[in-house]
Parts: structure tokens; sequence; C-alpha cells
């Protein structure tokens, strides 16, 4: 078997420098806590008005940062370029994003309680069989959800801007503004906008992948996915079938390094890929995906063609003096699943409440040692997590034979049971010793044949 090497998460630990969800209103309690450092109490307090944010980018990142600064006292702008914006993005959230985020059940399409594990020879497994019945995986179209957080930051006093982003000119001095240049879609003057400027004292860039504040303050590069989805309308007897099931494809004929997957929205289907070794074969593996599908969507139609990058890692640097990056903009999608909607969501809230109390609610100037509180606290809680996709992605998806060993592992009662636990309530769950040992020598003995499985497949090749 090949030797797994690791690769450190740039950016993690380690820096540059360094419940049930029943109804709308249910919410999962958590404990306040209080951050030790406060680098803000020593600095200048705001004259004559209250701290002054940019956030760059209209997401779910971007509207949970805006809304948590707005309710904080921060006077919070928010500049979203496409306010009807659908990302290519498979739209599955996690139980607990549910009632943490206080989202109404009616932005919901679906409720999976069933998934299909499709191997290279396609051999399905069935996965769902531990879930209790309340629990669920929450299918969301992106346009709705991501509408749905602006309207609430909105509501809680943010100013939303219909607007491109340009570039920033940083401050030149200790506590000058900094000055973003954007094209502002709101005006009178027509399609192409009008040229503007907005002087702000932080700035939360939540703008995507490409992200543009990202390039301001010099962030660093990273691998990214291409990502396509179609989103096909099919029959109503075969939109049946996809009910309460999602269906995920791996082989190198979907994606040599990732999964295609099929998974039901409010009338119809998103079908989609994703790649970061052949970013040019992209459609050849999209069409290679319907093929693996087409019995449950042949003669569908296609109404909308989408594409984005999805970042792999995270920026070697997401925070730089009084600007910080969340979301796809810093790299918060995990390896192996692809997940990001929750981690965007989440690491926009944690940024602003480190704004927001670094800042004493708005009154004072905040500086990189209070954005900082925020990165620390977000690489303590979920750099297990992935680190544990990062090896699992490694382990399982570099060949068609490992990838057979990995629905064969999926069949375990346990590791789906450990599997939607952490992953409906996002934690790295403690297992049981026997029960881990016994999982352990079923993977080596399914890694085993995966590889003999493999040499015997060069043989017939050569």
């Amino acid at each position: 078997m090949a030797s797994v090497v690791l690769k450190s998460f740039v950016g993690l630990r380690s820096e540059e420098a360094s419940a049930v969800v029943l109804q709308r209103s249910a919410t999962v309690s958590q404990p306040r806590r209080r951050f030790s450092v406060l680098a803000s109490k020593s600095s200048p307090r705001v004259a004559g008005r209250n701290l002054r944010v940019a956030v760059v980018g209209g997401g779910p990142a971007g509207g949970s940062a805006a809304e948590t600064l707005a309710k904080g006292g921060i006077e919070t702008i928010l500049i979203e370029r496409k306010l009807d914006n659908c990302k290519p993005c498979g739209g599955a959230i996690p139980l607990c994003m549910i009632g943490e985020f206080d989202l109404p059940l009616d932005i919901i399409d679906r409720r999976v309680t069933k998934m299909k594990m499709i191997s290279p020879s396609n051999v399905a497994v069935d996965i769902g069989r531990t879930l209790k019945p309340h629990e669920y995986i929450g299918m969301v179209r992106r346009e709705v959800l991501d509408a749905y957080l602006r309207d609430r930051a909105a509501a809680a006093g943010a100013s939303i801007i219909n607007g491109l982003f340009l570039k920033m000119d940083l401050p030149q001095s200790k506590n000058a503004p900094y000055v973003l240049h954007y094209t502002d879609f709101n005006s009178k003057t027509g399609a192409a906008g009008e040229k503007k400027t907005l002087e702000v004292d932080a700035v939360v860039g939540a703008d995507g992948a490409n992200s543009r504040v990202a390039k301001g303050i010099d962030a660093g590069d990273y691998d990214y996915a291409i990502a396509f989805q179609e989103r096909i309308k099919i029959s109503d007897d075969k939109m049946k079938y996809y009910e309460d099931l999602a269906e995920m494809y791996v082989g190198d004929d979907v994606s040599p390094d990732f999964y295609g997957w099929v998974f039901p929205k409010c009338d119809h289907v998103a079908v989609g890929t994703g790649t970061v070794t052949h970013k040019g074969d992209i459609k050849k593996l999209q069409i290679a995906t319907r093929l693996r599908a087409r019995d449950k969507i042949d003669g569908g139609t296609i109404i909308r063609v989408e594409a984005h990058p999805i970042p792999e890692h995270p920026r070697p640097r997401r925070v730089s003096d009084r600007v910080a990056l969340v979301g796809d903009a810093a790299g918060y999608v995990t390896k192996c699943s692809g997940e990001g909607i929750y981690f965007a969501a989440k690491s926009g809230r944690m940024c602003a409440e480190a704004i927001v109390e670094g800042s004493e609610n708005g009154k004072r100037m905040v500086n990189e040692s209070d954005l900082r509180v925020y990165l620390e606290k977000w690489d303590k809680t979920y750099w297990p997590t992935y680190k544990v996709l990062d090896i699992l992605q490694k382990v399982f998806y570099r060949s068609n034979p490992a990838k057979e060993a990995f629905v064969e592992m999926c069949a375990d009662e346990y590791v789906q049971k450990m599997t939607f636990d952490s992953y409906l309530y996002k934690r790295v769950v403690p297992g049981n010793p026997l029960d881990d040992l016994k999982l352990a020598v079923n993977t080596i003995g399914s890694l085993v044949r995966a590889n003999a499985l493999r040499k015997e497949m060069e043989k017939l090749t050569v």
C-alpha cells in the first residue's frame, strides 16, 4: 500500500507570524465563552460614531458576518455583486446548522434521510440506517439560503449594496481607514453602474475562492477544485425516487479525485462533479456522472448550468491588520466531502463576534490581535475535522480500487454512525475502542483487497 504523506494545513495552527430541531424557533444552546485577548482595551475610542466595517460578499459567510456585526452595534455595509447568485453547490447543510442559525424550515427543499454511495463498479451501499427519527441532512438552494441570510442582516441594521468590489487602498497610518473601490449597481446610471468609494475601519472578505480582498492583503494562493453542476428537471414519478434520497458516485470516470452527486431540490435534482487534478476534463466528467445516473434522470431537462472554483485548503494568510477572510475566501471547504456552507456561515459569525467583542460593541478601534482571536478559536475548534477528512481523501480517493474499498467500508453500521454523528453535529466523535479496533482491521482488509485488485488490473492493461 502506498504510504500516505500528510502536508500540514497551511494557516491552521500556525499562522505566518506564528437539539433536536423540531420547529423554526428551535436553537442549539451554547455556553457563552469569554475571550482572553482583548487588545482593543488599549485601542482608541471611535469618535462621534460607531466602528464601521465592510463585508465583501453576500453568501452564507458574508450574510452571517453582517448580521452579527449589525446586532453588535457595528455600522455594517455588505457589498454583493449578484443578489440572485446561484452558486454550483450541492446545497447540503447539517442538522445543527438549522438550530444554531435559527433557519426556517421552509427554506429547506428536502430532508435527506437516505444516501446511496455507488462504487466504480456500480456497487451501491445504502447509508442512513443509524439516523434517529428526527435526524436528516437538509438540502437547500443557495439563492434561497443566501438571500434569507442577507435579508436578516438588513433587518438587523446592515446596509446592503448591490455592487462589484474592485479593490481597496490600505491605510497609510495606524488607524487610518481602508478605502474600498466598487461599482454600485443600485444607482440609476444603467447596467454599467457607478464607480464609488467607501471608507471603513475594518474589512471582512467573504467574496469566495477568487477573493479580491485576499489579493488585496497578499493572502497567498491555494489549490482549488472546479465544481460543475447541472440542475435537471425530471418527471414527478422519477422525482419520487429522490424524495428523501441523495446519491454519491465515486470512480475515475466521474472524478479522479472527488465524487459525482445527485442531490434532490424542491422540484428538480442537482447533478454535478468536481476535480482538482483534471480541470480541463470537467465537462467529460460531468457527462460520465449523468451516464451513471441515467436510468433515474432519463428524459430530464437541464434548466441551469453552473460552475465555480472550490478551495482545497486554507490560505497561507487569513488575517492581516484589520482585514479578515472567512468562508471560501479563507479556504474553509473540507477535503473528501467538499462541504463548505456550514463552515462559511460559522466562520463569518465567529469573525464578527471577535470584532464586536474587541471593539466593545463598536466603541473602540480594532486591530489584528482582535481578529486573531477568531482565527485561534476557529483552528482550535475545526482543525481536527479538516485533518481527518484530508487523511480520508488521501487514502481512499487515489484509485478506483481504493474507492471500491471506501464504498465497502461505508456499508459498516459503525462507520455510518460515526460519520453521520460527526457531520450532523460538527464534531469529531470519540468512538468505542473495541469498535475502533474492528474498524481498523476491516479498513486494512479492504485496502489490501483493493491493492490486490489494482495490481491485477495493471497486469491486464500491460
